[in-house]
């Protein structure tokens, strides 16, 4: 059976898998959700001893229905491929207590790679499937990671144009430097003088302009973004939570059924509604924990029932969870309210009007599967310190703020199951933050003056991603204040 997708604001409006990838949003404004949440048709025991790239078909091909199987093995080819510097695309690391879900091993060296490798080759496919004429500009808006790895994706790809937002002030040296020296005729990068909300709120608005949609479409563009808001990014998500339990079970850490916790470092809620999704659809998860940092927007709203972004903005050392509007909660809340439409776009509006909302407790029973930490800038190098000085392991400060978290729930509730933390970004995109926890004297050096010294205390090669950035020239210089962002976009595409 073809699997539709349906808008978390509108039941009514049903589009195919291809669709949902290449509009990303809905004409409504919401976001794409599968009619049915489907089921793993392949069992553990058989799950075990495959490629990441064979688990990888067996999980999308249950949400990507209308794409035929040798259009979907294409895709995974050839996005986990030799662009990963590891065969096992996310290798799964022992630590002390916990296993470390390495997803940094891609081109930018941050989990985005996962999806963002593959949302290209899907997206392309999608359009010859939609017989789309028009060239498709992604729009898309970044706290740090998402958008080199977009950038590095959708490069020099025929048929698209990309651009990035990202807030001027609010990223770390690596990643900026990574967005702002990308080669690609078709790569256009600006910094904006806000935050990450801003570039957000900015970029779905654009997505949402009728108006521009028309002016887009006379010139031959449309729009589609690389957002985790697009199902074709989180659909690749679900994958490497399978993989994950395929491979525990694969080295016999865990016996068949066992369940596992999974703990996130979270900001737009993307990659831990993966882990939801990855769990209803049969892999054994048990508890599902939401870590936040200082904008702990997410652990008051799983404690209260109240999402409320009306607070101070905190620029952190793990800067792309720096997020106060979780865009891809709208779609736990729509599957928690058992598919409200009409409920789901009041509270989203709300949100957008007065900057929060109240979640009825039946809905909130809902969310079970959830709990919810968060680490202080204190807690986060503490944390690092303290693996490093007790394993040899290096962690960056994201993971740290999951592996607080973790540490904090075992305490409190005595929870001994087996916690796999994903590691979202390798130790080299936040040098200087990891190096200064380990040892303070490293408190007025440059990242990128750290490489080798974080080299020989992780006992790691300096990833190509980062001695590219070394020596690359700079490409994008442009700018713009958060109610110009429509003149750029007309601006770079010349309309």
């Amino acid at each position: 059976m073809e699997m539709l997708y349906q808008s978390t604001r509108n039941n009514e409006e049903k589009v195919s898998a291809s669709e949902a990838v290449l509009r990303g949003i809905s004409r409504d404004g919401g976001l794409y959700v599968p009619e049915e949440i489907p089921v793993l048709d392949v069992p553990f025991e058989t799950l075990k001893g495959m490629s990441y790239q064979e688990i990888a078909y067996e999980v999308m091909k249950l949400f990507l229905s209308d794409y035929t199987e040798e259009e979907l093995k294409e895709c995974i080819d050839k996005a986990y491929d030799d662009k990963f510097d590891t065969k096992e695309i996310a290798p799964l690391v022992k630590a002390g207590d916990n296993y470390y879900l390495e997803l940094f091993h891609g081109p930018t060296i941050a989990f985005k790679d996962m999806a963002l490798s593959i949302l290209p080759y899907l997206m392309t496919t999608a359009a010859k499937k939609q017989h789309i004429k028009n060239d498709i500009v992604i729009l898309t808006a970044t706290s740090g990671d998402t958008g080199k790895a977009a950038l590095a994706g959708f490069a020099d790809v025929k048929g698209t144009k990309i651009i990035v937002f990202y807030p001027k002030d609010g990223v770390s040296e690596v990643q900026k430097l990574q967005m702002v020296t990308q080669k690609g005729e078709n790569t256009s990068v600006v910094a904006i003088h806000g935050n990450f909300d801003n570039a957000q709120t900015g970029v779905k608005q654009l997505l949402a302009d009728k108006e521009l949609e028309v002016k887009m479409n006379e010139a031959g563009y449309q729009f589609s973004s690389a957002n985790s808001i697009n199902i074709g990014r989180l659909v690749p998500q679900i994958v490497y939570y399978v993989y994950t339990y395929a491979k525990l079970l694969q080295k016999k850490e865990i016996a068949e059924g066992e369940k596992i916790n999974v703990v996130v470092p979270t900001g737009n809620f993307g990659n831990i509604l993966a882990a939801y999704l990855a769990k209803k659809i049969g892999t054994p998860i048990g508890r599902l924990i939401c870590a936040s940092n200082e904008n702990k927007v997410l652990y008051d709203f799983f404690g209260t029932g109240v999402y409320d972004k009306n607070r101070e903005f905190i620029l952190t050392s793990s800067p792309s969870m720096d997020i106060l509007i979780s865009s891809n909660l709208e779609r736990l809340v729509y599957l928690a309210s058992r598919r409200d439409d009409k409920a789901t776009k009041r509270w989203m509006e709300e949100l957008k009007e007065e900057g929060r909302y109240t979640l009825p407790d039946s809905v909130r029973e809902e969310f079970a599967d959830f709990t919810a930490g968060y680490a202080t800038e204190e807690q986060v190098a503490g944390m690092i310190k303290e693996l490093y000085e007790d394993t040899g392991y290096v962690i960056d400060t994201h993971t740290a703020v999951a592996a607080f978290a973790a540490e904090q729930y075992k305490k409190d509730s005595g929870d001994t199951s087996k916690t796999v933390i994903a590691s979202t970004a390798s130790p080299y995109k936040f040098m200087k933050s990891v190096m200064t926890a380990i040892n303070p004297e490293y408190e007025n050096s440059e990242d990128l003056e750290l490489a080798n010294d974080l080299s020989k205390v992780s006992k790691t090669k300096i990833p190509e991603a980062v001695r590219e950035i070394m020596s690359a020239s700079i490409r994008h210089t442009r700018e713009c204040k958060v109610d110009e962002m429509k003149d750029c976009v007309e601006k770079i595409l010349g309309i």
